[in-house]
């Protein structure tokens, strides 16, 4: 099994001329998108509330979600996202996939 990359659009809803672009690994086991906390930085998202998580590992772990625009393939959405970590990877969730 191989792992898929693709590049997508993020945006600030508050402030739409804050974007990026950057490639996401694929991850059809995650409900959320992730953002790691470079992106989030640059993007100036804030958080609308905390939500527990439990890692493939068994690990529990806290993280903020925001939300933001996602652009794939021409097609903008607004989703919630997990605001992540400084370690975190850029993850794109089912959420956002649907």
């Amino acid at each position: 099994m191989g792992m898929t990359t693709v590049t997508i659009k993020v945006k600030n809803p508050e402030n739409p001329s804050k974007v990026i672009e950057e490639d996401f690994l694929v991850d059809s086991g995650a409900a959320f998108t992730v953002l790691p906390q470079r992106l989030v930085k640059k993007l100036g998202l804030t958080p609308s509330y905390a939500q527990k998580f439990t890692l493939a590992d068994g690990k529990i772990i806290v993280r903020n979600i925001g939300k933001a625009f996602i652009e794939y393939q021409g097609r903008e959405t607004a989703v919630p996202v997990v605001l992540g970590k400084e370690k975190d990877t850029s993850l794109l969730g089912v959420l956002t996939l649907e």
